[in-house]
């Protein structure tokens, strides 16, 4: 597998952190449901109107998710600068970002499918990783950069970055390929990717040779398919995994996910 394969998933995400101490089911409804915090509506109402009482809320309800806006993905200074508010508003008001911001609210006025997606998707997590803690979740605006943001005990989902493969602005930036990841129906597994990536991280992944990162990210895209019950990722490495699998039914998830000795998945020189 060409290097490609592995800088995609890694530039799509910043891990936070990654220290998950949310409170499990507590995120998740007795129906179900995982519900999808509407953090974007206050981005909404405070970069096109500048509205005081919506930043505010930003602030007072979600200052983690603030803090990692601006500092972490933004990148525009340090959330408690005397004048980062400002800078907060100005760097929106790009008519290039208020179409955005636009489009996002257009297209997202619920997330109701979404949430009952993900109700499903993380029950059966939990039913093959019972350890697991279900997350927060929260939907944002985040000016084309990452697409999911984990850590904190959160999920954080760059609505900007799902309008569609067909949106005209990603025509400009994006190849036809990156594209056809940028949809709505793209948000479930990818966040389900990124969020076990945080979970079982592979130590020393950086040094680590290129065919074991590659085998490392498709147990977990292995794992994603089994949760979602489809075949969402189809690649030689997501074989390789499913192949050991089934020669090796007494494996546990847990155990596969936290496999460091790569030797035992056979791989055939390309």
């Amino acid at each position: 597998m060409k290097k490609f394969f592995y800088i995609l998933f890694y530039v799509a995400f910043i891990c936070i952190g990654c220290q998950f101490k949310s409170s499990s089911e507590d995120n998740a409804n007795k129906n179900g449901l995982v519900k999808i915090e509407r953090y974007d509506r206050l981005e909404y109402r405070y970069l096109t109107t500048g509205d005081f009482s919506a930043l505010q809320q930003m602030n007072t309800e979600y200052p983690i998710e603030t803090r990692t806006l601006i500092e972490n993905v933004l990148k525009i200074g340090n959330a408690t600068d005397p004048d980062i508010n400002t800078r907060f508003l100005k760097f929106y008001q790009d008519t290039t970002l208020q179409s955005l911001i636009s489009a996002v609210e257009s297209k997202y006025v619920t997330m109701d499918d979404l949430e009952r997606q993900f109700g499903r998707a993380f029950k059966q997590l939990k039913h093959v990783l019972p350890e697991i803690e279900i997350p927060k979740i929260y939907a944002q605006i985040s000016a084309l950069d990452q697409s999911v943001i984990v850590g904190n005990g959160s999920i954080g989902i760059s609505l900007d970055k799902y309008l569609g493969e067909d949106y005209p602005l990603y025509r400009k930036f994006y190849s036809t390929q990156q594209r056809k990841q940028m949809t709505k129906n793209q948000i479930l597994s990818d966040c389900l990717t990124f969020y076990l990536m945080s979970v079982y991280q592979l130590k020393n992944f950086e040094r680590r040779p290129q065919v074991e990162r590659d085998l490392h990210i498709g147990k977990i895209q292995w794992v994603v398919n089994q949760v979602l019950q489809k075949r969402v990722f189809t690649n030689r490495y997501v074989n390789i995994v499913e192949n050991y699998m089934h020669n090796n039914t007494d494996t546990s998830y847990d155990e596969l996910l936290k496999m460091t000795d790569f030797s035992k998945l056979y791989v055939d020189e390309e």
